[in-house]
């Protein structure tokens, strides 16, 4: 029987997770996404590769995985936040802002908001498998609350601002990935950017 990592099964597989997270981070740092393959990610995760296989089928299922994993508490607390329908929809998006950059800074998920790093996130599929997908649907929804309210200006096509205001949380995202120093700063300009493009 292999040795566990953990007390328990359940700690072994968190603990497994955790170092294939780390693994794929550290990866990504050395090489291009797309020269990373299932030998790599077993050896840096101290794994014989017949073990990841039973975490993850391949690379892209591995990416989802991990994905998956590391947004769970993003994708929670927007949900939370957007939900808050009693506050005002400029205060929820401000607070959705600095949930999704506060997620920027998980180890596990910065390789998806690393420059070059479309390959990877093109492993993540489209529709209700991609945590974003659940993200973006939450903050379309405080969009279309603030235009209701009167909040927000009338934007038209409220799927297209809002994947144009993605752009600039990416664009925070890769910014403090690249110097983490600049978390704050950065948090409180893609807030300013957001509100007044959305300013009535």
């Amino acid at each position: 029987m292999p040795r566990i990592r953990g007390a328990s099964i359940e700690e072994h597989h968190e603990m497994v997770w955790a170092a294939l997270a780390e693994a794929m981070r550290e990866l990504m740092l050395e090489r291009d996404y797309e020269s990373i393959t299932m030998g790599h990610i077993a050896a840096r995760a101290g794994l014989a590769r017949n073990t990841l296989y039973n975490y993850a089928v391949d690379k892209s299922a591995l990416v989802l995985a991990l994905t998956g994993r590391a947004s769970r508490p993003m994708v929670e607390s927007v949900t939370a936040i957007a939900a808050r329908s009693a506050e005002p929809a400029a205060e929820r998006m401000r607070q959705i802002v600095a949930a999704v950059l506060a997620a920027s800074t998980d180890q596990a998920l910065q390789p998806m908001f690393r420059p070059g790093s479309a390959a990877l996130v093109a492993e993540v599929p489209k529709g209700p498998g991609n945590p974003f997908t659940v993200v973006v649907a939450e903050v379309e929804g405080v969009v279309r609350d603030g235009v209701a309210r009167g909040e927000f200006r009338d934007v038209g096509d409220v799927p297209l601002t809002v994947e144009l205001l993605s752009g600039a949380m990416r664009a925070g995202a890769e910014r403090i990935g690249r110097d983490p120093a600049s978390y704050e700063a950065t948090v409180r300009a893609a807030q300013d950017v957001i509100l007044a493009s959305l300013a009535p």
